[in-house]
């Protein structure tokens, strides 16, 4: 499978087991796009599966850009993607904590799994063309990798800098919007859209309505792009 994003000229090939981009991936972009937030400064993108957000990191004149997956699979995907693409890519296995260590940086930028998750989530029929569920799945209120990502943001940025992170509504937007201004940073949401349902969450809307996560019925969701800034 092939994404391609005319705007960025970056395509990317998406291997069996690695997070196929989507509406999030590309809200995320236009996100780093429009706040012109990446020109210059020291990049790390966390869960960054295929590499697109740090491919488009690159080619929107990052100085240094660090991606890193907890996949050995969807670091190597990365790796080859950013060499198609003829952009500077340090892909790394490890997690936030390893960021951590290579830190500070100027810019965060995050995809990472926010789908709430039922007990029963491992008998979903979802095509593997989609990814790996850990790509998704976040426990039940969605917020396993949230909830640490937000609580450590001013660690990972130096002064001045700036966190980009996408999420679902049903992930709690608020919660991660007080998680970060609780660490002293300013925190917004600073785009936003309306999607329908995919594969995951059409799987998934029965459950949520029955916890009264969902209305009844309905079949979409806004995806939203939250920036916080350390001064």
């Amino acid at each position: 499978m092939t994404i391609l994003y005319p705007d960025l000229q970056s395509s990317v090939a998406v291997v069996p087991g690695v997070y196929a981009p989507q509406h999030d991936s590309q809200l995320l972009i236009e996100a780093m796009t429009l706040t012109g937030a990446v020109t210059g400064r020291r990049v790390v993108d966390l869960c960054t599966g295929s590499g697109v957000i740090a491919i488009a990191a690159a080619q929107l004149g990052a100085h240094s850009v660090t991606a890193f997956d907890i996949c050995p699979k969807a670091v190597r995907c990365a790796t080859a993607n950013a060499d198609d693409a003829g952009v500077g890519v340090d892909a790394r296995l490890g997690t936030w904590g390893d960021a951590l260590a290579a830190g500070p940086f100027d810019l965060v930028v995050s995809n990472p799994p926010y789908v709430p998750t039922s007990p029963d989530a491992h008998l979903e029929d979802i095509s593997a063309e989609v990814g790996p569920p850990t790509a998704w799945n976040a426990g039940v209120d969605g917020r396993q990798v949230l909830n640490p990502l937000c609580d450590s943001a001013a660690e990972l940025l130096s002064d001045w800098g700036t966190m980009l992170i996408v999420q679902s509504e049903f992930s709690d937007t608020e919660q991660s919007l007080a998680r970060l201004r609780g660490t002293g940073l300013d925190a917004d949401v600073v785009l936003s859209q309306v999607i329908p349902f995919g594969p995951v969450l059409s799987a998934r809307a029965l459950w949520m309505e029955k916890i009264g996560m969902l209305p009844a019925g309905r079949r979409e969701e806004e995806i939203v792009v939250i920036r916080a800034e350390k001064r």
